[in-house]
């Protein structure tokens, strides 16, 4: 195994002795600087790996059409059609429906939303909270969290 502290080479701020901002005991402090948070996390590569392992036999079909009843109600009442049609069944009956959750949302946390004007209001009243994003087939009963986005006053732009 090599030995990595030769690799550094001279004026590489990483070199030993040079002051890091924020550290205690630089000589000049650095303004401070936040890494902007994640907006979305997106679960395509799970939902392959499901497709894939369904395709191959690892797994049975009543293992991942199994929607809860009220994701299918949420799905058929106030879901949006989904671009595509269902990767199980085929047909073109799959929907979208997004869930708020959060510490502050109070009665609002856990309800479907329904229109992008409901979640605007949610961002410019609330500091922070989650949309979650669920696809449901209205005939097979596959379902899978599509995504989840991190939502208000923090993240907004």
């Amino acid at each position: 195994m090599s030995d990595l502290r030769g690799s550094v080479k001279a004026g590489d701020p990483l070199r030993a002795g040079t002051p890091i901002a924020g550290r205690t005991g630089d000589r000049a402090e650095a303004p401070a600087y936040t890494r902007p948070v994640r907006r979305h996390v997106d679960y395509a590569l799970a939902r392959r790996a499901v497709l894939r392992d369904l395709g191959a036999g690892r797994l049975d079909r009543d293992d991942v059409c199994d929607a809860h009843p009220e994701l299918l109600r949420a799905g058929r009442n106030i879901g949006s059609p989904a671009p595509t049609a269902c990767p199980v069944c085929g047909r073109r009956n799959l929907r979208l429906v997004s869930y708020v959750y959060g510490d502050a949302l109070a009665r609002a946390n856990g309800r479907c939303i329904t229109s992008p004007t409901e979640l605007d209001r949610l961002d410019a009243t609330h500091e922070e909270f989650t949309r979650y994003v669920v696809e449901v087939c209205l005939d097979c009963h596959w379902n899978h969290l599509q995504r989840h986005e991190l939502h208000g006053r923090r993240h907004v732009g």
